[in-house]
């Protein structure tokens, strides 16, 4: 059983780097999510953005993934390919991105809204930021996994909403997926300690309808059972001197939909 990986205060600044990539190529996909684009072509814009600073796409042939962005559109939870769909006005994409700079990796994620979107999907969208951000708030040293899968939890469902349980968060850093799983879900009090020198992935999946399921036959892509839409947002979060330091961020995509707005 593999143990959990600490890290040194130069190996999380290193860690950052990476992290701040992921955000910066969030950014620049943001400039193109539009009615009218192929998710294939959000693809190729990372790949390039990525490479062209210096890393590496993470999830290109990660376990045989073709793409270097997990795309996710409406119902799909997570691990959607890109493709030749066209992005219509009303559509919710899910945008998730791993990068490597200098041997460590940064992972983040965001859900973009396509023009207009039902006053239930904007809510979900709301919803699901927030449960990100309760989740940051109790990864703090002495707390443990399960305060930040009870905040989670607690904060989606008293608004109506389903937690995705099949998939979790993790610690990231020397590898994409490292100890400890992190869900979404959980008791305060139980899971993992959380300490000094770890670095997690804290992501909630979020689904307006039903909690449930479904994974495709293609191997990766997952769904909600009900076919309703579903939000993922993520960040990549070190513990330090006690308390979250959040390593990626949302600020590069937010001052271009501001722009746009």
């Amino acid at each position: 059983m593999s143990k959990i990986i600490f890290k040194t205060a130069d190996e999380i600044e290193l860690i950052r780097q990476s992290a701040l990539l992921v955000s910066k190529t969030l950014g620049e996909v943001a400039k193109i999510v539009k009615p009218g684009v192929k998710t294939i072509e959000l693809d190729k814009l990372a790949e390039t953005y990525i490479r062209d600073n210096g890393g590496v796409p993470a999830f290109l042939n990660f376990h045989g993934f073709p793409n270097s962005l997990c795309i996710s559109l409406n119902d799909q939870v997570v691990h959607g390919f890109p493709g030749q769909h066209v992005l219509v006005e009303g559509d919710l994409i899910s945008v998730d991105c791993g990068v490597i700079l200098n041997d460590f990796y940064g992972d983040s994620a965001y859900t973009f809204a396509i023009g207009e979107v039902s006053e239930t999907t904007k809510k979900l969208m709301q919803v699901t930021q927030e449960c990100l951000i309760k989740g940051i708030e109790k990864a703090v040293t002495g707390m443990r996994v399960g305060d930040i899968g009870y905040a989670v939890q607690e904060h989606a469902e008293k608004h109506g909403f389903g937690v995705v349980k099949e998939l979790v968060g993790h610690g990231v850093g020397v590898k994409l997926h490292e100890k400890p799983e992190v869900p979404n879900y959980g008791k305060r009090g139980s899971g993992a300690k959380l300490e000094d020198g770890m670095v997690i992935a804290i992501e909630p999946m979020i689904n307006a309808g039903k909690a449930g399921v479904k994974f495709w036959k293609d191997g990766w892509t997952v769904s909600t059972v009900d076919g309703k839409p579903s939000a993922h947002y993520e960040h990549t979060v070190a513990i330090k001197k006690g308390h979250p330091d959040v390593l990626s961020t949302f600020l590069y995509i937010e001052e271009v939909l501001a722009k746009n707005n």
